[in-house]
């Protein structure tokens, strides 16, 4: 979908009424001919536009697919998702954007894709990227911080989704689990992928890559105790782009606060308070070595804060968090 004709379903989308081909060539300065055309391959990719002489154009009925001009409505950021590149497929959209943004695409470019063939969680593990179901993008960011601080972005992104997940469903029991998921029931429902090219003391560019189970209605076999999606735990189906405006409209302005910031001590309490993993006995893998304790905050540089059986409280960067069996 092009540029104009991207912008013209936008417009048809904030219109509650008809407008008129007269209207829509005065605001895109195109002809009629051209407006026609723009709405027959709108048509063709699954839009309901009703044509009435004399009245002009009315979108009856979306395809509720994440492209720009079905977000756009939605959002109501400065920068972000400005510019969304959709496609309905691709191997990863962390793949995709990580060479786009080589390329030199700017600060708040996302990727979006209707499924992946080769979609990746952490550890290097594969996520299930099924069609016309879920959520799965990437945000281009260029934060002018040492690259130290890079890694506190996950809880920050973590922290947008669970905002936009309470806004869509306020009575969902979500949880944030250190450091990079949004857990329901103890069950996944959402996964942050962040990866970076940068030097010391300077931070070329992050790729965040987002997946959130929407309106998958079940899990592989392998999944139905580990992962869960919005229609799986509140029966009913969810507006992907409407999710997806929410997430990028809550993430901006924590992002730009983070910036003036030097850690995320302005957001602690938030994440403390819908920690999974808060006050509970936890297990954590680490490439090599195991720890265990219990986990008594997070710190302002988002490290996990870990009392150990031995009475010392450590800082843990990194590793795969387990909950104990006993509190499991």
């Amino acid at each position: 979908m092009n540029n104009i004709t991207a912008q013209i379903l936008s417009r048809l989308a904030r219109e509650n009424n008809f407008l008129s081909g007269e209207m829509l060539c005065r605001e895109f300065g195109i002809t009629r001919s051209a407006v026609w055309k723009h709405i027959d391959l709108l048509r063709a990719e699954g839009y309901q536009i009703d044509a009435v002489t004399g009245k002009g154009y009315c979108l009856s009925g979306m395809t509720g697919r994440a492209v720009a001009g079905e977000v756009l409505p939605f959002l109501t950021c400065h920068r972000f998702g400005k510019m969304i590149n959709y496609h309905t497929i691709t191997t990863s959209t962390n793949l995709l954007a990580k060479a786009l943004a080589v390329e030199g695409k700017p600060e708040g470019y996302v990727v979006v894709a209707d499924s992946q063939s080769g979609g990746k969680g952490r550890m290097g593990r594969t996520w299930l990227s099924p069609p016309a179901v879920n959520l799965y993008f990437s945000l281009i960011l260029r934060p002018a911080v040492p690259s130290i601080r890079v890694p506190q972005l996950t809880l920050l992104v973590a922290v947008a989704i669970h905002q936009a997940l309470m806004e869509v469903a306020p009575d969902l029991a979500a949880m944030i689990k250190w450091p990079n998921d949004i857990m329901v029931n103890e069950k996944k429902l959402c996964g942050v992928l962040c990866e970076m090219q940068s030097e010391p003391e300077l931070t070329h560019f992050v790729v965040v890559g987002i997946g959130i189970n929407v309106n998958q209605s079940e899990m592989p076999p392998e999944l139905t105790k580990s992962a869960t999606s919005l229609l799986m735990e509140r029966g009913e189906l969810f507006s992907r782009p409407e999710l997806l405006a929410l997430v990028l409209n809550h993430f901006e302005p924590l992002y730009d606060e983070w910036l003036q910031q030097n850690d995320l001590g302005f957001i602690l309490h938030y994440l403390e308070q819908y920690s999974l993993l808060q006050s509970k006995r936890v297990s954590i893998d680490q490439r090599k070595q195991h720890l265990s304790g219990t986990v008594t905050g997070i710190a302002k540089g988002g490290e996990l804060t870990l009392l150990c059986a031995d009475g010392q409280t450590i800082l843990v960067s990194s590793g795969e968090a387990h909950l104990s069996n006993n509190d499991e």
